[in-house]
């Protein structure tokens, strides 16, 4: 499960969303690495601007003599402190606050509207063409303030160009009007463009809310119905011997009763105590596994370990253990609780087979950093509706089981970051396997598939 990074990836959004519509730099207000990504586009832009000005400024005065030298001199001031400006947001951490943001996007459109209105001024009355400065300002206006304020920094735009426009001939006003329609229909244009992106942008946010609130809600009611299910099956489990010792005890308490049938009695009650205690302990191990502690391990003094114990109930069944493995296989695991899984394993092969069956316990590399484990018998196959409810606590085909032996196993295994999978199941022939790392992993959440 991803639960804790998709809550964080749709709190980032909400909070993004929520700022939308509360005034100036909405777009930016709460977006970190955007805002610096575009602060920084606008920057860069802005100084090919000013240079690019200033370069034809240097050209025009070495053929025309013109500009005054004063012009030059202010471009390069201007592209110096936009350099300066370009720098500063290069190594500064993307991470500031609202204020911050806000005075950088003010600081930009000021700049500009600054230095157009500055070098109008001083060429007034002449060519000019300084009105372009405010091309980067209205863009930056579209994208990051209301409507309001972008059709402000469009006017200051419009004023700037009329007044380089002052003094001349009728034509240069009309122009200058030109320009001026081309200024709103742009900023107009593209702010209509980033509120539609914006809009969407708060529908999809508010989808993944939602989205997210149904999935909390489905993996609640998951997690309800499974404790339901077990907790049915608990009860089931654990009433069949209380209702087996109390009838028992009862019926050794009658007058009359004679001293074997009496003795017969308390031997029923004493294992149907017997098969509770055992399966009270079995949950506990399957509900409070304790933490793995690992260790490099031999993997054939693993096998062969199990199967030593393992032997004494193939022989009561007329079974026989064969182990195969390379006594140089060693990996990182948990010797006592993979005895605990692999025995696990083995007994339901065991009890699985027929008089004269023979379970295979074989260990085999499997890639370069894993050892797969595989228990094989020849009872199979095993029903697909068994298949299913395989690792489903509790559930169990075998008399007197308790159902929980594959569910602690799969645990032990997950918590070794590998798991059991039943990779064969054929006629004559089963098999579940474990992997086991050559170097440890993280744990599988028990709860995952």
């Amino acid at each position: 499960m991803t639960d804790n990074k998709s809550s964080k990836n749709i709190w980032a959004l909400s909070t993004f969303a929520a700022t939308m519509g509360d005034g100036a730099v909405d777009f930016a207000a709460n977006d970190h690495q955007s805002f610096g990504r575009q602060e920084f586009v606008f920057a860069f832009l802005n100084l090919l601007l000013i240079g690019a000005l200033l370069a034809l400024q240097v050209i025009s005065k070495y053929f025309d003599r013109k500009p005054a030298i004063s012009v030059i001199v202010v471009l390069a001031v201007g592209f110096l402190i936009q350099g300066a400006h370009l720098i500063w947001l290069r190594k500064r951490s993307a991470t500031s606050s609202r204020g911050k943001r806000q005075f950088l996007t003010f600081w930009s459109l000021g700049f500009n509207s600054a230095l157009a209105f500055v070098l109008t001024l001083m060429t007034i009355k002449g060519d000019t063409a300084y009105y372009a400065l405010m091309l980067l300002p209205i863009l930056e206006a579209a994208f990051r303030l209301d409507l309001a304020g972008t059709v402000t920094v469009i006017l200051i735009a419009v004023l700037i160009s009329f007044i380089g426009a002052y003094g001349l001939k009728f034509g240069e006003y009309i122009e200058a009007g030109a320009i001026a329609v081309i200024y709103s229909v742009m900023g107009v244009l593209v702010w209509l463009l980033v509120n539609n992106l914006r809009e969407r942008e708060a529908s999809f946010v508010r989808n993944l809310q939602e989205l997210e609130r149904t999935r909390r809600q489905l993996l609640a009611d998951e997690k309800l119905a499974a404790v339901g299910q077990l907790s049915r099956a608990i009860a089931h489990e654990i009433r069949n011997p209380v209702a087996m010792i109390s009838s028992s005890l009862a019926t050794a308490t009658r007058p009359g009763l004679d001293e074997a049938e009496r003795e017969e009695m308390f031997s029923i009650a004493a294992k149907e105590a017997e098969r509770l205690e055992r399966l009270t302990t079995d949950f506990l191990v399957y509900a409070r596994p304790r933490p793995v502690q690992i260790a490099r391990a031999n993997l054939a003094d693993t096998l062969n370990y199990v199967a030593t114990v393992a032997r004494a109930h193939a022989a009561n069944e007329g079974v026989t253990i064969d182990v195969a493995v390379d006594s140089s296989l060693e990996a990182e695991f948990d010797a006592a609780q993979m005895h605990q899984a692999l025995l696990n394993l083995v007994l339901n092969a065991i009890d699985a087979c027929a008089r004269g069956d023979l379970v295979k316990l074989n260990a085999q590399m499997n890639g370069n950093d894993a050892i797969r484990i595989d228990v094989v018998d020849p009872a199979g196959p095993i029903p697909g509706e068994t298949v299913e409810r395989i690792f489903e606590p509790l559930f169990t085909t075998k008399q007197g089981g308790s159902g929980l032996g594959l569910a602690i196993a799969r645990n032990i295994a997950r918590a070794h970051g590998s798991d059991i999978v039943l990779r064969i199941n054929e006629p004559r022939r089963v098999c579940f396997s474990i992997e086991i790392p050559t170097r440890a992993r993280k744990p599988i959440s028990a709860t995952g598939d």
